[in-house]
């Protein structure tokens, strides 16, 4: 399993860009329909913050997203739309009850 969880700022100007960016990743994702592939994103109460969590079986199943054109766009200059660059960080799953957006 490959569990992580990613969290950056972007800047107040560039907020509704990265939104954008991000729903593009969704809306892909829901074209593939791959049922393997867990990936929600939230935004903190500071309106800038993002955390993106993914859980995926295999690195083969985290290419689907890894590998989608519209993720490639999202990453594609994020480091300059951010205040704090993203930091990712391997989590360890241990219940959850009914989780759903």
């Amino acid at each position: 399993m490959i569990n992580v969880i990613v969290t950056y700022t972007v800047k107040a100007d560039r907020v509704a860009e990265n939104e954008d960016l991000v729903q593009a990743v969704y809306d892909q994702l829901r074209q593939i329909a791959d049922p393997d592939v867990h990936y929600a994103t939230f935004k903190k109460a500071d309106g800038c913050t993002f955390v993106h969590v993914a859980f995926f079986p295999s690195e083969e199943k985290q290419k689907v997203l890894s590998d989608s054109s519209a993720f490639r766009a999202f990453q594609a200059d994020l480091l300059q739309r951010c205040e704090v660059p993203p930091k990712a960080e391997p989590v360890m799953p241990i219940d959850s009850y009914n989780f759903r957006l």
